[in-house]
């Protein structure tokens, strides 16, 4: 016990530096409501500056002094008063956090209660330094409880059974990742009050105020890192399914406009749907991946595209066609690149379809393209 007295104003400091960085790091926060960010502000600065007001009065304490005395006076207000400062700025987290997540119409009336007490409790710090009602300072400038000091830890400590009772009443609402670490904060919280009844000299209350403001904020950044990832699971999976949906509206169009060149051709009804399914398993059976396989089916069922711009008299004709009409019909994939060339994102389409009648042998048209030479 007495190691914790000589080492208590350096865990102060350490619990006002970490408190104060986060705050700092709330402020810069962007992934909560304007109200709990100021909320959890508010907590992390109060229990910074209750540290900071702590350790001097520690520093302080029998400094007699001009200074010591008047250093005394203004930390020991300030302890108690930042103390329920803490207490409404974590109830101000718990009425947004309920009435935004917790899906509560109204904010209830105990957590009302508290924000009264709270102000009650102000009241009563400032009436007691007028009056000594809960401290006053002997000769060596030494703090002294006074009869009414154990109001001064009832008052927070009603304060915290009022949250706690509202916590598990509404649990169920909030997700454990952040209902738990509530009920923690208002539990270590409340038994405080009572074990620094029976340890003077030792400020257990504050520094488990301070401890518990700290984990609030990393409880409270892992809910929104969940939230994060929720959001960001349900962005994907928005645009898989949009992927999906722009995939099976390109699928349905390609397929229309394929029935619809298709009916220009009496000889070749059905023609391209049954290339795109031969051409796909032959892919297939190629060892081609799925995609490879997509791109096949594709460039296959719309690679007499071209035949738009081929008249109906020279498809349809019964008879043989003359050496014109049939320089007219080898335009068809020269035809159909210009058309699907404009689609930008698939450039295999046009390539296909001014490809698909070249030949091996170099006997194909438009381009009449010979076999790219393989090394032995």
């Amino acid at each position: 016990m007495e190691l914790l007295k000589q080492i208590q104003p350096d865990i102060m400091l350490a619990l006002s530096a970490v408190c104060g960085v986060l705050a700092l790091l709330v402020f810069m926060t962007n992934t909560m409501s304007k109200k709990r960010k100021v909320a959890l502000m508010l907590v992390e600065i109060s229990a910074m500056l209750l540290m900071i007001f702590d350790r001097r009065a520690y520093i302080y304490r029998g400094d007699t002094s001009t200074l010591g005395w008047w250093m005394v006076r203004i930390c020991n207000f300030a302890v108690f008063f930042l103390t329920l400062v803490v207490l409404e700025g974590f109830n101000l987290y718990l009425i947004d956090l309920y009435t935004h997540e917790g899906g509560l119409d109204a904010v209830p009336r105990r957590l009302k209660a508290v924000s009264i007490l709270a102000f009650i409790g102000v009241v009563m710090v400032v009436v007691s330094q007028f009056t000594g009602f809960y401290y006053t300072f002997d000769e060596m400038n030494r703090y002294q409880r006074a009869p009414g000091f154990i109001v001064c830890f009832l008052i927070p400590l009603a304060v915290l059974i009022l949250q706690i009772s509202v916590i598990v009443q509404y649990l169920k609402r909030l997700t454990r990742g952040i209902g738990i670490p509530l009920l923690l904060f208002t539990g270590l919280c409340s038994i405080a009050p009572v074990l620094q009844t029976f340890l003077y000299g030792i400020s257990l209350n504050n520094m488990t105020i301070a401890i518990m403001s700290v984990l609030l904020y990393i409880f409270a950044l892992r809910d929104m890192a969940r939230k994060v990832e929720q959001a960001r699971q349900q962005e994907i999976e928005y645009y898989k399914e949009k992927q999906k949906t722009e995939h099976a509206l390109f699928e349905q169009t390609a397929e229309a406009l394929a029935s619809a060149i298709d009916a220009k051709d009496a000889y070749t009804h059905g023609h391209s749907l049954r290339v795109a399914m031969y051409s796909t398993q032959l892919a297939r059976e190629a060892g081609k991946s799925e995609e490879e396989c997509e791109k096949v089916y594709f460039a296959g069922l719309l690679h007499d595209v071209g035949k738009i711009g081929i008249p109906d008299a020279i498809i349809n004709k019964a008879g043989k066609l003359t050496d014109e009409e049939f320089s007219q019909i080898k335009m068809h994939p020269v035809y159909g690149n210009q058309i699907l060339s404009t689609i930008h994102r698939l450039p295999y389409l046009s390539i296909g379809a001014r490809h698909h009648h070249e030949r091996y042998d170099g006997r194909g048209y438009p381009d009449k393209l010979w076999p790219i030479p393989t090394t032995p």
